[in-house]
């Protein structure tokens, strides 16, 4: 069974740092593009990073380049998201994805199989 499990999020005061992290579990996702993505109340998902686990890839949504930084760890099992200069429009719940998909796709969140649960990240200003 496949999981992607979500750790941290949580309220920071604007110009703050957070970092999410996502533990998969249940395949191999060496051949899988991981992608982060947030949703705030009333609007679409909106693509945040992507990367592949061999860390070629790598793609950041223009409002957050250069303050958001995705990686993973050695084993290749846990994604991270480390969100830095924090804004209050960066409040949202934020997702992460895995899914075996073209890279020329990885902002299209219909093309991502496997969803972490979410998690709230809230900045204050």
């Amino acid at each position: 069974q496949v999981q992607l499990v979500q750790f941290g999020g949580g309220l920071v005061q604007a110009g703050g740092s957070l970092r999410l992290s996502c533990a998969a579990s249940g395949r191999t996702f060496s051949r899988y593009l991981m992608g982060w993505f947030r949703q705030a109340p009333g609007t679409e998902r909106e693509f945040v990073a992507a990367f592949s686990w061999s860390g070629v890839i790598r793609y950041y949504a223009d409002p957050v380049k250069g303050r958001f930084t995705i990686s993973r760890d050695n084993a290749k099992t846990t994604a991270f998201l480390e969100m830095n200069s924090l804004k209050p429009e960066d409040t949202a719940v934020y997702y992460c994805a895995a899914g075996r998909i073209r890279s020329d796709s990885y902002n299209d969140p219909s093309k991502y199989n496997y969803w972490g649960q979410g998690t709230q990240v809230t900045v204050s200003s």
